[in-house]
């Protein structure tokens, strides 16, 4: 389009599909699909130097009300009955195409049932149908004597009770999962599956759209398509495939009518009193105070505190290794203390926390169940942790006394981390901010088990002024603020100890609040319900929300801002405000738009340099992080930002060659300007973006 000189260039962000399937869970859009114009606008410098206007609204499908009152916001010069009649024909000519795909699958289908011939329903992403990526695949089927057809030509046919083994939330996925229970009660049809490198959610489709086929004794085929043209492979896949056809066919092998997916075992009320309750490390601080407060609520919570390579390698045996790494490191965890003999099978249940957005992690919990049934653990309930009621157990609820303490415990953490943090490179005497944090911590727990706010108003200020007579040296140190998905953020054995290097380098480790993501979860539904329609009485209570947990937050913000220990942060009004400077605060599947905003807060702080730490294929923190970073130093010209990929196959020693670049970088920028430093720097960000750098 540049090439072609348009100067205007609309290009919708989509997060909400139109609802197709209604036993459907959700009906998001893929992150990426959800999102890419924002990538596009910050990084392509052919719309600025040509002058083009790129529009990217963020957009759902599911209401019409809400798409109208988007694009009327966007087009603010055409009248508003003329959209409206514009989204009407829009979305009747959708229908109406829709129709045509439909009855040409039927027709193929009855086209099979008359001639006795068989078909491959090719399933895959819409963009798996350009012959640029999917090499030609479809005519080498057809080639095979074989009918080709997709899964929305089809899906529309299931008639089956509609059960599958996850979170059922992606539109395109939806018809996946509908298609596969067609194509597996047929014997004319098989299916394919196409994914693509990189493509994260597929790591739950594959799962799922397999184990739909073996219930139903049929053979589930997967071709990864990639950038390579040779189809070598997966000409061999077929021809592997269609001798198992007829082999299947000779031996009149037919589809079996499949087991039910048996439902979720529960945590009942008797459970609570006598079965311990694992739950996976995230964060050490913040966890230590949660785990406390779950005791003393009656609840024999169990904090799973460290991990490990035995650990992640326990992960990867039973979770799809494309799967996001948390996935991985936290069940691992999980499954290997429960296969240690410490915890009795029959009487431990476990709770993972689930966030019910389009990010993949709220399919943590069904690969989790999956890897238990994996391990003959099936007996073994799960308990959801989530406020958007996606699973209820009988015997774990969230009363407002526990919730109060549990904000409370927040809180305390996000502040003795701060503390921690902040002293620990700057002691006089090795240990001494260790033994004051622990002495702190001790305070807290205390504090928690008959909680007041009286009380825990004193305490804050009585901490805060422990570590200010801390004796420290008068060094000045690079301060690096640590930023990304958030396990990966705040769990060190995730992260290779971070914080520790950093400071091992010289540097000062920053972390955001713990609580931050907790009011960025709350804030998203407020936006919702404005720009897509949803819930309204989350549009109304949220705001109350958010003001009730800055009760708890405003005497630490107080307390360190007397004692000159931080400057004032942002609220979450603020954050989002700075944010959409960068990119739309629609952006709410992973990190979204708070990942981008936390390091403009760094930055308007001084905090120049910053780690974007994320799992490998975390798409959407792949958009709104390192897809961002252009943009940001456009905004800071100060600023040194390193992106950094963890995943069970990365190398721990690129991952520090990497910290120690940036590392080099900020000690040379200290106590300069930007215009001192800029020819010198310039050549070393260069190094680091090509990932050639290396001190080992």
């Amino acid at each position: 389009l540049i090439g072609k000189g348009v100067d205007f260039i609309f290009y919708p962000a989509v997060v909400y599909e139109k609802k197709e399937d209604e036993a459907a869970d959700n009906h998001f859009n893929c992150p990426v699909v959800a999102s890419y114009p924002e990538v596009i606008r910050n990084n392509m410098d052919g719309l600025k130097e040509n002058g083009i206007t790129l529009v990217s609204p963020f957009l759902t499908f599911d209401d019409r009300s809400a798409l109208t009152k988007g694009l009327v916001k966007t087009f603010t010069g055409i009248p508003r009955e003329e959209i409206a009649n514009a989204v009407q024909a829009g979305l009747t000519e959708a229908d109406r195409a829709k129709s045509d795909v439909r009855t040409k699958g039927e027709e193929t289908l009855a086209y099979l049932a008359s001639t006795g011939n068989k078909g491959i329903l090719l399933c895959g992403h819409p963009y798996h149908a350009d012959p640029e990526i999917n090499h030609g695949i479809a005519d080498m089927i057809t080639g095979m004597g074989l009918a080709v057809l997709t899964e929305d030509s089809v899906c529309h046919l299931d008639r089956s009770e509609g059960d599958v083994a996850v979170v059922n939330q992606w539109t395109y996925h939806a018809r996946m999962y509908r298609a596969a229970r067609l194509a597996a009660v047929r014997t004319d049809l098989e299916l394919v599956q196409l994914t693509s490198f990189g493509c994260g959610i597929d790591a739950i489709t594959c799962d799922a759209v397999q184990d739909i086929m073996e219930r139903h004794n049929k053979v589930y085929t997967l071709i990864k398509i990639d950038e390579i043209s040779n189809l070598g492979a997966a000409r061999i896949r077929l021809r592997s495939l269609l001798a198992a056809m007829r082999e299947r066919e000779k031996g009149k092998v037919l589809p079996q009518k499949p087991p039910k997916i048996q439902a979720n075992v529960a945590f009942t009320k008797e459970m609570k009193e006598t079965y311990t309750i694992l739950a996976p490390q995230m964060s050490p601080i913040h966890f230590e105070l949660f785990e406390q407060v779950f005791r003393d609520a009656g609840y024999r919570l169990k904090i799973l505190e460290t991990t490990g390579p035995e650990e992640t390698e326990e992960g990867l045996r039973y979770v799809n290794n494309d799967a996001c790494y948390p996935a991985i490191v936290t069940i691992g965890q999980i499954l290997s203390a429960l296969k240690s003999g410490d915890y009795d099978p029959n009487r431990t249940a476990v709770i993972m926390s689930q966030t019910g957005g389009g990010c993949r992690a709220t399919n943590y919990i069904s690969l989790l169940r999956k890897a238990l049934k994996d391990s003959d653990l099936e007996q073994i309930p799960v308990i959801s942790l989530n406020a958007s009621g996606m699973e209820n157990q009988p015997g774990f609820r969230i009363s407002l006394k526990l919730a109060n303490r549990l904000i409370a415990a927040a809180c305390y953490g996000d502040l003795m981390m701060r503390l921690l943090n902040h002293y620990r490179p700057y002691e006089v005497v090795p240990g001494s901010a260790e033994r004051l944090f622990r002495k702190g911590m001790e305070r807290c727990k205390v504090s928690l088990v008959n909680f007041s706010f009286r009380e825990y108003k004193r305490l804050i200020r009585e901490i805060v002024a422990d570590f200010c007579k801390l004796p420290v040296t008068g060094a000045t140190k690079p301060r690096v603020g640590i930023v990304g998905e958030i396990l990966i953020k705040f769990h060190p054995d995730a992260n290779n100890r971070i914080i520790e290097m950093i400071e091992a380098e010289g540097g000062e480790a920053v972390m955001p609040d713990f609580l931050d993501f907790i009011f960025y979860c709350v804030y998203n539904p407020i936006y919702k319900a404005e720009q897509f329609g949803k819930s309204k009485r989350l549009g109304y209570i949220n705001p109350m929300l958010i003001s009730y947990l800055e009760i708890y937050r405003k005497p630490i913000k107080v307390a360190l801002e007397d004692a000159g220990l931080a400057k004032g942060r942002e609220n979450i009004y603020g954050l989002a405000e700075k944010a959409s400077r960068l990119v739309s605060v629609g952006n709410q599947m992973g990190e979204g738009w708070f990942l981008t905003a936390e390091m403009m807060d760094l930055l308007d702080n001084g905090v120049n340099n910053i780690a974007c730490i994320q799992p490998f294929a975390c798409l959407p923190n792949h958009i709104t992080g390192r897809g961002m970073i252009k943009g940001l130093k456009e905004l800071y010209p100060g600023a040194n930002i390193v992106a950094i990929d963890y995943d069970a196959g990365v190398s721990v020693v690129n991952q520090a060659n990497r910290i120690k670049l940036m590392m080099s970088i900020a000690s040379n920028m200290e106590g300069n300007t930007v215009s001192d430093l800029e020819q010198s720097v310039k050549p070393l960000q260069q190094t680091l973006l090509d990932g050639s750098y290396s001190l080992t």
